[in-house]
């Protein structure tokens, strides 16, 4: 197994200096950092479209969904069959040796990504195919506890030695000594039963009076039903005593305390994921119809979905509801503002009262921990809430004797909460360790029960991934410290606040620490190098042994050039507008060049940091394009990630308008650095990228001479909820937001040439708003716009004929018109 320095890793990366226009560009920034290139890979084949758009299969099949094996001796990945979709599962040791992979039989054996363990570590426990598995870590021996197809979630261990899990609703333990399973918890979408009674009325009354026959059987009825209670009561044999949620509800999640004595539940109304007209025809179907497959709903038709919060006690089967009433802020009219500046535009006037707002379980995108925490022993919990309006977010935690939330901490943004850095957990002294954005960017958090919130980290970057030591004073953390683009491993002392960093590296990672916390599984990109594994002892500067080879022989003989990472000056803010920047090697020769100007997708995504691009298509278009002569930025406009938290609430209520004011400065850049002719430029980009090609050509049509949209929102409205009303609020509140914000209402200011890719089967942006779009067009009589279809596509691609057919198009509009 090879050794690698920082200084060599994958494909030698090095930082260097750059002249010319990038230099310049630095010097306007405000980060006093080395601007970073990656050095070019030595092959000398040149990319090709069909090599581009070819399944990615080409590039070698890189690892997947990694993680430690329980003993801390190997890592667990997966990596994608040659020529099918299917995935094996690898073993690879991290002393040395082959990867190997994982015989169908013995799946059951390695763990999983979400195993836990046990409090003394003797035990680690996983789930494979709905049944659970525990492993004693002295000897390696593996027990099967159950067998059946049920599905079963939430393994925990509690504090008694059992192993838990969930079934539907329904929480189960097992002993490890007797193997006996006890069900602890069952919580039913019910109204509680209740004692036979009378039926009420003077015919049930007279009935019962009149009627021995019909007063004994009620008798009876009533007799059974109390027997029944006192055995529940009395005989512990007996399975639990269900807990009744009231009929008509549903369960959003429920966590059980590791002392097995509570449950922690939230409870919403029963309510539809969408109705029966929101569909989709599909054109291509096995049989030959056309199939109407249902959709999401658009953000016009959500209402709020409130949750109550309950305790319950298990020993007594009794449900106490959580008033939110206590959270600072839960009756205020935080859209005010926003309500009176619509209803002056209608000619009405708006008066503000409080209200109680609908409050839910934060839901964080991307971490895979539930909002709801117990601490080690049960004796404390924590709750992470959110309001449906998106402007708040508490941390809480419960009086478990008084059934009340107290409040420990309140993120307000007059834009919305991010629907990241959420993270939070139990530190050691009960402290709650969290993440806040309330200084502007995502930074670490320590706060007692009783006591003001301690800043651990600070600094414009920002802070992800928190990692909890096991004695609960360390905690270890993924950020930006050194560059936007540059992400590194670090570490901070709970109790001393000092940060330390154990990675110097110049691409982005992501990274797991090992169970006995001895070594980190890092997974490492460069802007040429795609995700390989790494692990590295857990220390400060230790060397990184990589684990995986996969990149194939056709991608390292391809002669593609790293982009240059850059700051374009910005006429709207003191922080520069970060950029990928791809050259042809003569650009300064002969006349002025061709320029095209790539839109990132997401719109809150990192495109131009200096790892392996998601957009990886995008990155090899972008380099045939050099090789034709022209040069190509990819900025991360406002709203993008990895910038702060005014970066990205720079759109609120006006989605479009930063954006392309950056997309100018692009532009203005690229003419006067980078020997572009200002009439040759073009633009191009997909679903919030294709959303902003559209604002771009319809509203600043001078800016760009042909543009391409792709699978592109026409309509914020028709979009759905969880997003949008974020940036914009509802259509109901805000209609200002949605109308200043929707390339639907400027269509006719289309001058250039524009290019409109559509897949029909998008379940993310309807093919519904291109065509409603394409109908504007025609109203207006314009007739510089072109369209394509692509009738299987989802809203990510799946065929390479199709990715092939949609960038010939592009590549032969910039051709033609620029």
């Amino acid at each position: 197994m090879k050794t690698i320095r920082y200084t060599a890793v994958a494909l030698a990366l090095s930082a260097v200096l750059l002249s010319g226009p990038v230099m310049a560009a630095r010097e306007n920034a405000s980060y006093n950092l080395q601007t970073q290139q990656i050095q070019g890979q030595t092959g000398q084949t040149l990319m090709t479209i069909e090599q581009a758009m070819a399944h990615p299969d080409w590039l070698g099949r890189q690892p997947e969904l990694a993680y430690w094996a329980a003993d801390s001796q190997s890592v667990i990945y997966q990596r994608k069959q040659a020529g099918n979709e299917l995935r094996d599962w690898h073993q690879v040791p991290v002393s040395g040796g082959q990867s190997t992979v994982v015989a169908l039989n013995n799946l059951d054996d390695i763990g999983a990504g979400e195993q836990v363990f046990s409090k003394d570590r003797q035990f680690a426990g996983w789930i494979f195919e709905g049944n659970v598995f525990i492993k004693a870590l002295a000897n390696g021996k593996i027990s099967q506890l159950t067998r059946s197809n049920d599905n079963r979630q939430a393994l925990q261990f509690l504090t008694d030695g059992r192993v838990a899990w969930r079934q539907g609703w329904d929480f189960y333990a097992v002993d490890l000594q007797s193997g006996l399973v006890n069900q602890v918890a069952s919580l039913k979408l019910d109204d509680a039963p209740k004692a036979p009674a009378v039926p009420e009325g003077y015919l049930a009354q007279e009935q019962h009076k009149l009627i021995q026959f019909v007063a004994l059987e009620h008798k009876n009825a009533l007799d059974l039903h109390q027997q029944q209670e006192a055995i529940r009561k009395n005989n512990s044999t007996v399975a639990v005593q269900p807990v009744y949620l009231g009929k008509d509800k549903q369960i959003s999640d429920a966590a059980l305390s590791p002392d097995g004595r509570r449950l922690i539940a939230a409870v919403a109304a029963k309510t539809r994921w969408n109705d029966e007209r929101d569909i989709m025809p599909n054109y291509i179907t096995d049989n030959g119809d056309i199939a109407a497959q249902p959709v999401r709903r658009r953000v016009h038709d959500q209402k709020p979905e409130p949750e109550q919060f309950f305790l319950i006690d298990l020993a007594k089967a009794q449900a106490t509801e959580l008033k939110q009433e206590v959270l600072s802020g839960f009756d205020e009219d935080v859209l005010a503002a926003v309500k009176a500046e619509n209803a002056k535009r209608a000619g009405k006037t708006y008066k503000s009262e409080k209200k109680a707002r609908a409050i839910t379980l934060i839901n964080d995108w991307s971490w895979d921990q539930s909002a709801i925490r117990w601490n080690a022993d049960g004796s404390q919990v924590a709750l992470m809430l959110k309001a449906w309006d998106n402007k708040d977010r508490w941390l809480t935690t419960v009086d478990l004797n008084k059934a009340s939330f107290v409040e420990q901490h309140r993120l307000h943004d007059d834009a919305w909460i991010n629907y990241d850095f959420n993270n939070f957990g139990w530190a050691y002294d009960n402290q709650l360790y969290f993440l806040s954005e309330q200084s502007g960017y995502s930074h670490l958090y320590l706060k007692p029960l009783k006591g003001e919130a301690k800043k651990l980290t600070s600094g414009s970057f920002e802070v992800s991934q928190p990692v909890l030591s096991r004695d609960g004073r360390t905690v270890y953390y993924r950020a930006n410290a050194q560059h936007p683009g540059i992400y590194n491993v670090f570490k901070v002392a709970l109790d001393s606040g000092k940060s330390q960093a154990l990675t110097q590296l110049t691409g982005n990672l992501s990274f797991k620490l090992s169970p006995d916390e001895s070594k980190l599984l890092v997974r490492y990109s460069t802007s040429l190098q795609p995700e390989e594994l790494y692990v590295m002892d857990n220390q400060p500067n230790a060397a990184l042994k990589q684990l995986t080879y996969t990149v194939s022989n056709e991608l390292k003989q391809m002669a593609l050039q790293a982009p240059q990472v850059i700051a374009v000056p910005s006429s709207h803010g003191k922080a520069p507008v970060y950029a990928k920047l791809y050259l042809p090697k003569d650009y300064k020769q002969g006349e002025k060049r061709r320029a095209v100007i790539f839109n990132h997708g997401a719109g809150y995504l990192q495109n131009s940091d200096l790892g392996w691009s998601s957009y990886f298509r995008e990155f090899f278009f972008h380099n045939l394009l050099t090789q034709k002569g022209y040069v190509v930025l990819d900025m991360d406009y406002r709203a993008s990630k990895g910038y702060g938290r005014d970066w990205r609430t720079a759109i609120y209520r006006q989605m479009g308008t930063p954006e392309i004011e950056d997309l100018a400065d692009g532009v203005n850049w690229l003419v006067e650095n980078a020997n572009v002719d200002r009439n040759r430029i073009g633009t191009y980009g997909g679903s919030y990228g294709g959303f902003m090609t559209f604002m771009a050509m319809f509203k600043q049509p001078e800016l760009f001479k042909a543009g391409s949209a792709l699978r592109p929102v026409g309509d914020w409205a028709y979009y759905n909820h969880p997003y949008t009303s974020n940036i914009l609020n509802t259509p109901d509140v805000d209609p200002i937001a949605y109308e200043r914000s929707s390339p639907i209402y400027f269509t006719q200011g289309l001058k250039g040439q524009l290019l409109i890719n559509s897949p029909m089967v998008d379940d993310n942006v309807f093919f519904q708003d291109s065509v409603r779009v394409v109908q504007r067009l025609i109203e207006h009589e314009i007739n510089s716009f072109e369209t394509a279809i692509f009738p299987v596509e989802p809203h990510g691609f799946r065929q390479p004929s199709s990715w092939l057919d949609e960038y010939r198009r592009i590549e032969k509009l910039f051709d033609r018109t620029l």
